[in-house]
This record gives structure tokens, C-alpha cells and sequence, in this order.
């Protein structure tokens, strides 16, 4: 077996700083977010990407495959959402053993109303400490490591498919 490519000190750096630093622009979002509309980051979320597919529907596993999640700890976040009347769930017409997410107009409402608040906090934590090449440059980077680990992370759906 050969030698590990140990980080250099720049390298262990990086590391660590976006650990750290997601972190906290993470619970820094989700602060606003409790605060504003009584919702987890993970609960906005959902309710994000139920409204950018409407007037369609939305398997769950398709979501917790968009959001890099579990299906059984998305369910449970959509089981919570359902309860508070921000999303319904309703069989698959194509496939009766998969249910599909729609957002309510109570859930739309919630994310109208939280969304200012929202981006504030995405602009204070993370957004305007930067120049606007270094978004760029962030966004670029974020593009090529999604990229590459979703052609090497499975998703439900290419695990269905093999």
C-alpha cells in the first residue's frame, strides 16, 4: 500500500478553515431561519426546492438526492413540514410506491415572507465579506467540486438504475 498524500500546511489550512467556516455561515442561516419562520435550514430547504419545481411535483428521492440526504431523514423533515401545513404529499401517478412533495400556498407564503431575511444573512455571512471576483472564483471552485463528487457519490436514482 503506498504512503498517504499527507496536506501541507497551506493545504490543512484550507481544509480546516471551510470546515470551520461552513460551519458557521451555516448556524449563522439557520439562526435567521428559526428566528424568522420557526424553520431548520434542511426544512427551508425542502420547501426551496418543492417551490422551484412548482406547479410540479417532486419525488422525495429526487430531494434528498438534490439535497445530499437520506430518504428516511428527508421524510421525516417532509412528515414535520406536512404537519405544519407547508407541504402535502401525494402518490407518484407513475409509480405507486413513490410519493411526491408539493408545497401549500401557507408554505409559499412562509418562504415570501422569510426569503428577505434569508438572503440577508447568506449576504452578511458570506456573500458581501468577498469581492465580487472572489464570488465568482467561489462559485467556480463550488461548480468543479460538486461536479466531480456527483459522478462519484450514487444517488438513489443511479443505484435504481444498476
Amino acid at each position: 500500500m503506498s504512503e498517504p498524500r499527507w496536506l501541507n500546511e497551506t493545504q490543512m489550512r484550507a481544509w480546516t478553515g471551510f470546515l470551520e467556516a461552513s460551519g458557521l455561515i451555516q448556524r449563522h442561516v439557520e439562526r435567521q431561519l428559526r428566528q424568522d419562520a420557526g424553520l431548520t435550514m434542511v426544512q427551508y430547504e425542502i420547501l426551496h426546492w418543492a417551490n422551484e419545481c412548482a406547479p410540479e411535483r417532486r419525488c422525495i428521492t429526487e430531494l434528498a438526492d438534490l439535497m445530499i440526504t437520506s430518504r428516511s431523514g428527508l421524510s421525516y423533515q417532509v412528515a414535520q413540514l406536512e404537519k405544519a401545513g407547508l407541504l402535502r404529499r401525494e402518490p407518484d401517478p407513475d409509480d405507486e410506491r413513490r410519493a411526491m412533495v408539493v408545497i401549500t400556498e401557507d408554505g409559499r407564503r412562509l418562504l415570501d415572507k422569510t426569503a428577505p431575511g434569508h438572503v440577508e444573512a447568506v449576504r452578511d455571512g458570506l456573500i458581501d465579506l468577498l469581492t465580487d471576483e472572489q464570488v465568482t472564483q467561489l462559485a467556480d471552485m463550488m461548480d468543479g467540486v460538486r461536479t466531480r463528487l456527483r459522478t462519484r457519490v450514487p444517488t438513489a436514482a443511479r443505484r435504481r438504475a444498476t
